[in-house]
């Protein structure tokens, strides 16, 4: 795993922008923009860019602990993160995750809202640079492990997007979707490829593939029963129109976020106490929560109430409240 070196910030401008623009490619990003844009935007734009995630996700983590290609040593590099330094480092899931949710964004929105074609495209290539940029500034991956994730994700979304309103439309109406986006994902999640040691790639994978589980019934459950959704309207110009939409998502979005919060935290409380009763651990003990049988269990039953929640209960709060 390397050791760790000291350094000194000299440029606090590039220290925090890429700072940030990692976090862009983490779980603090996923659980805010994505709910967002679901609660904000467009049911549909939502829908397109959860399915690219989880697959361009699931299929990076697998990458990465079948090729084993090691992360950069430290030195030369200096690692400004510790957490993923566990991880295998080919290819980058940061580039494959920015460059999957900035485009699918992109393409999904181009042809259903009025703006400049080339500002969309720049805004696309910015955010994913940004965040390609900062596995290098950081110390996490080398040069091709960056482009290696942001060919490979450019290659899906090439694959997947004449497949789009297909995947949509099934996952909408089939009567199989709710079993089928349990199901596979839980094999995928058991069946993930073994290391000699532990690493955090496992986890992080049934993390996304619950989250996506979870929304994916939600989508569908929605679509049976005709749930509250909110579409991105064409207003007048005016600053009062404005600041009364910007108070609308802002409110909808706190009010969202506080439940998927509230979620995560009640059900992984509840899920470790229930799994630390059945194996009999203490629901600290850090080893036993990386065991195979307590891991996925813990993090896809978490996961997918917070994917469930954000696509069904909340709505149906938004409404309540007059927040549509």
């Amino acid at each position: 795993q390397g050791c760790t070196q000291k350094y000194i910030v000299k440029n606090y401008f590039y220290y925090y922008l890429f700072k940030f623009s990692a976090a862009l490619g983490e779980e603090v990003f996923y659980i805010t923009f994505l709910p967002f844009t679901y609660w904000n935007i467009d049911h549909s734009v939502s829908r397109r860019m959860i399915i690219v995630w989880s697959i361009v996700m699931y299929i990076g983590q697998v990458s990465k602990d079948i090729l084993k290609w090691p992360r950069p040593l430290s030195p030369p590099v200096v690692k400004l993160e510790m957490r993923t330094n566990a991880e295998y480092g080919m290819p980058s899931t940061h580039a494959m995750a920015a460059t999957a949710i900035s485009f699918s964004f992109f393409i999904a929105t181009m042809n259903q809202y009025k703006y400049p074609f080339e500002l969309g495209l720049l805004a696309a290539f910015v955010f994913s640079t940004l965040v390609c940029l900062s596995r290098l500034y950081t110390g996490m991956h080398t040069v091709l492990d960056v482009i290696g994730g942001a060919l490979i994700s450019a290659v899906l979304l090439v694959l997947l997007y004449p497949a789009w309103d297909t995947i949509d439309h099934l996952l909408l109406t089939s009567p199989l979707c709710p079993l089928f986006s349990i199901v596979v994902p839980l094999v995928l999640c058991y069946n993930y490829p073994k290391l000699d040691y532990y690493s955090p790639t496992r986890g992080d994978t049934t993390t996304i593939l619950g989250a996506a589980a979870g929304a994916t019934v939600g989508f569908w459950l929605d679509n049976q029963y005709a749930a509250p959704a909110h579409t991105s309207k064409s207003f007048q110009p005016g600053f009062a129109v404005l600041i009364s939409v910007m108070v609308f998502a802002l409110a909808r979005f706190f009010v969202g976020i506080s439940v998927v919060l509230l979620t995560r935290w009640v059900m992984k409380s509840v899920v470790l106490g229930a799994l630390g009763y059945r194996y009999h651990f203490p629901i600290r003990d850090l080893e036993a929560r990386r065991r195979l049988e307590v891991e996925v269990p813990y993090k896809f039953v978490t996961y997918s109430s917070v994917g469930f929640m954000a696509t069904v209960i909340v709505p149906l709060l938004h409404e309540l409240l007059g927040l549509l």
